[in-house]
Parts: structure tokens; sequence; C-alpha cells
């Protein structure tokens, strides 16, 4: 394979600048072929998770690319998210991208990464993102954001506010006691568990958005209280977060994922534990990024403005994101160049030998008929 190079970049935020002690808030490193400029080239971002050491980044550096693992300052910082300011921050990453050079830049949506690089491309064609609750979204050039080329999905849900719903517990009847439970919608009560009927699946998922909404409310309710008080936001926990039915039951969208299990293992033993997407936020960024009404971090109406070249990848064997969500994302996307690909992996296809080279031909495959 061909020998890689890589560079560090740290740059200011446009909405933040640089930090007091001397540290870049954007950071990241640019994967190429060693001596190469590439003409084309990816680039991976995501809500909070570091992809600056991205598993494909060496790789379709190797084949010939460039690759930005692209940070934006809320890497490790869920509970500080802003849509507007990671937009214009993953902006940031793109032009960078221009000024090397590259003339086919590749959005790759990874993960949670799907539903934010379908918002950037999104905001690059309309701007549309809502202001984030109490507050105006970041000065307006900075949301003037440079456009991708080409779109690939990779093991990506539907969006944080769909993915907190649909594995938020809805048997939580105080947020404050993390075991106070309603047993008529307990997932892991063994009267229920195991194979679901419809009549109980359509009671669970209702009252799962019943609980987004009950959490929209509250936090509206605390936050325009709060206006005129010293104190106008704060943090709070969210229990319970690993209660989606197809984690224990492999007839619902199925697939090769192993049951029971979810992305920490037991999915029961995860609901009561303390790891999690959303289990600590502000209430500004759980409207920001979790409330069905408020956020804009829902893909669906991102893919209607997705006018690019576009492939979806799904594991299959992924205990977290399911077949039914990548033919959304495929079904969704207002483009007509565009594919649908399954591959052998776990979510992040750590498994089975080989599935990572694998993602990475099947993607270089697919770029060679399309990039420069």
């Amino acid at each position: 394979m061909t020998a890689v190079d890589r560079e560090f970049i740290g740059v200011p935020s446009p909405a933040l600048g640089r930090a007091g002690a001397g540290g870049h808030p954007l950071q990241g490193f640019y994967y190429t072929p060693s001596g190469r400029s590439p003409r084309t080239a990816l680039i991976a971002s995501h809500y909070n998770v570091d992809f600056s050491e991205h598993y494909l980044a060496t790789r379709m550096a190797e084949r010939g690319y460039g690759f930005l693992g692209w940070n934006t300052r809320f890497r490790g910082a869920e509970h500080l998210f802003s849509l507007d300011h990671a937009l214009a921050e993953i902006g940031v990453g793109v032009r960078l991208l221009r000024e090397r050079g590259v003339d086919t830049v590749v959005l790759l949506g990874n993960s949670g990464g799907g539903s934010l690089m379908a918002a950037y491309h999104s905001q690059s064609r309309e701007p549309n993102i809502r202001p984030p609750y109490g507050r105006s979204t970041v000065f307006e050039p900075a949301l003037h954001l440079p456009p991708g080329d080409l779109m690939v999905f990779l093991a990506a849900h539907p969006g944080r506010p769909e993915w907190i719903t649909r594995t938020m517990d809805p048997s939580v009847v105080d947020e404050n006691d993390p075991n106070a439970v309603d047993p008529e919608l307990d997932m892991y009560d063994p009267r229920h568990r195991g194979s679901y009927t419809p009549g109980f699946l359509a009671r669970y998922r209702s009252a799962q958005i019943e609980r987004n909404h009950r959490l929209t409310a509250w936090c509206r309710t605390q936050l325009d209280a709060a206006r005129t008080l010293p104190a106008r936001d704060r943090i709070f926990t969210m229990g319970r977060t690993w209660a989606d039915p197809r984690y224990v039951d492999p007839a619902i969208d199925p697939s090769e994922r192993p049951t029971p299990m979810c992305y920490f293992g037991d999915p029961k033993r995860a609901n009561y534990g303390v790891m999690g997407v959303g289990v600590v936020s502000t209430m500004r960024t759980w409207l920001n990024m979790f409330s069905l009404e408020e956020s804009d971090c829902i893909v669906a109406p991102h893919l209607a403005r997705l006018d690019l070249p576009t492939l979806v990848v799904q594991p299959d064997a992924d205990s977290g994101v399911f077949p039914s969500d990548a033919r959304g994302l495929y079904d969704g996307a207002a483009t007509t160049d565009k594919e649908f690909v399954t591959l052998p992996g776990d979510h992040y296809f750590v498994g089975p030998d080989g599935a990572r080279d694998t993602v990475a031909d099947t993607l270089a495959d697919w770029l060679s008929g399309r990039a420069n």
C-alpha cells in the first residue's frame, strides 16, 4: 500500500476564536498519500465523537485520497453542542481542503455524523437552520458554507432526535429517580421481554415520543422562567437511554446483529447505567440536539435538499443502526444518483477480519467513477 503522511491542523473557531491557554478549538489530522496533494478528499466529523484518527483515514490515503478527520470544538462536549456553531466549524474544514488544492470534497457522514453532514450540505444549499432556543444563530457570514461535492452515509442513523427517542425508556415515571418504572411499558419486564406484540410496540413507541415531548416542554418552561435570572441555563441528567426493543428482539428490523446487545453490551445493564447518548445536557443543548420539535438535527428535511451523488453503506450486524435507517436515508435522498450497499460488519466494522479494508475498497471503487 501507498505510504501515508499525516498533518496536524489546529485553527480558531469562527464562533469562539482561540482558547486563552493557546489551544485551537478546531483540530484534526489530514491524511494524504505520501508526497502527493490529492484532488479528492473526504472530511468526517461528528456531534461529539473524536474522528481525527478515524479508522478509514489511513486506508483512504493508502488508496490515493485525502482524508480530514475533523473535530469541532464539541468533541467530548456533547452537553454544550449547538448546531449552527458546529456547521460553521465544519465549514472551516471544507475551506482548508479547498485551500490545499482539493477539487472534489466528499462529505462522510459516519454514525451520528450522517445527520450532521446532511445538515451541513442542506445549509450550504439553502440557509435553513433555526436559531437555538433563546438566542440568535452564530453571525451570518460564518453560516455561508462552502459546499461539498459528494455524500457518503456510513452506518448512519436518521438524527439525534430520532435516535434518542427510539432508545429512551418510556417506562420512566420520574426523571429524578432512575429506578422508578411503569411495568406496563418496561421492555425488560419478563412479561414483555423477548418477542414483542404489535400492540405493545405501538404503545411503547408512542410513549417514547411522549417522553421526548415532556422533556422538551420542561426545558422550555425552565428556560422561559429563567430569562431574567442570573443563571439562565443548567446541566441536567437523563437516565435510562438504552431501551430500543430491537436490542433484544431480532425479529424487529431483522439483520445479522447479535441480541440481546447494544453499543455498551447488555442493554438492560446499560439502560440502568450512566453511559450513553444524551445522558448529560444543558437545557438549551437538549432542545437544539434532541428535541423532536425544536432540533434541526433531524435528517429527513435535509435529505430533501440532497442533490449530490450519494452512497449509503450499512453494516449487516450493527447493534444500533438498523436496515430501515439506511433504507430511509437512501429513499429520502432527493438525488437520483445514489447507491445502497450492505457490507459484513458491526457499527465501526471492527469485525469480521478485513471488514474495514472492504469498506475502504467500496468507497474507493465508488469514488473512482465520480472524483477527479
